[in-house]
């Protein structure tokens, strides 16, 4: 039997259901106003979900910054700028040591790559930006074997003595003011967010960590190039092995100016 209703008891259920309208109309009104003025608080279904875009590229991170150079300089694009740096460089090493060593394509292209390949085993001849140096290797025989003769080293005294004559403050000053050319070619080379200085000072450091050899350096003649006897010597980088075929006199200048332009190149914390 169902129970009567009395008149007290309909006002008290109808007061229940006001108030349970006015409480589900307010948090509908909520989550309406929260989508409405909110949205991205609001999480999209799981399909939905789109995947994170990759992040920007970042700036490169640097280890050794350069000092602040001056006004920035208008530059020619990296393929047309062998003009400008051939004649920044004659004004700093002067044009006799410029005709006489330069090679005038692509001088900043086959610069980054040279100094890159420095502490690897093998440089690019044909990169080099610098000419060939004259003459063979010149050897000399004590009984059965063969070593560099002395007067090999004469071979590299044009260089040598370029390089010891050149204003480190000035050379510093002309890569500065062209370092984006540089970098640019680094980046070209496949380093994108490298900083070239960076890569130009570690080169520095281990030509510098090259031994000086006093005494007779024993070569060998496997194929048509000689090679050092030495297993340890022959495994050295191309380019600490280009300061020990030098000798010690050029090897000692060559580290000085190396020292000096380092110093320049690195600003001072």
């Amino acid at each position: 039997m169902w129970e009567e209703e009395t008149p007290d008891s309909f006002r008290h259920k109808l007061l229940w259901w006001v108030g349970g309208l006015v409480i589900v109309a307010a948090a509908g009104f909520g989550l309406w106003y929260k989508f409405l003025f909110h949205p991205a608080e609001i999480s999209p279904p799981a399909a939905a979900v789109q995947p994170a875009k990759a992040p920007a590229a970042a700036e490169p991170a640097v280890s050794h910054p350069m000092p602040a150079a001056g006004g920035p300089e208008a530059l020619p694009a990296l393929n047309d700028s062998d003009a400008m740096v051939q004649e920044s460089l004659t004004s700093v090493l002067g044009r006799p040591t410029i005709e006489t060593l330069l090679v005038p394509q692509n001088i900043v292209r086959h610069i980054v790559v040279t100094i890159d390949n420095l502490p690897r085993h093998k440089v690019a001849v044909d990169l080099r930006p610098v000419k060939p140096t004259p003459g063979q290797t010149v050897v000399s025989t004590q009984g059965d074997l063969v070593v560099l003769s002395d007067a090999n080293f004469e071979r590299y005294s044009i260089f040598v003595r370029a390089v010891q004559a050149a204003d480190v403050k000035g050379l510093a000053a002309m890569y500065q003011r062209l370092y984006p050319l540089f970098q640019q070619a680094y980046e070209d080379l496949g380093y994108p967010g490298k900083y070239f200085n960076d890569r130009v000072v570690e080169v520095i450091d281990h030509l510098l960590e090259t031994p000086e050899i006093a005494g007779p350096l024993q070569l060998e003649q496997p194929r048509v190039f000689y090679t050092f006897a030495d297993a340890g010597l022959e495994s050295r980088s191309a380019g600490q092995k280009l300061l020990i075929r030098m000798g010690p006199a050029n090897e000692r200048v060559l580290k000085a100016k190396l020292r000096e332009l380092r110093a320049e190149i690195v600003a001072k914390k």
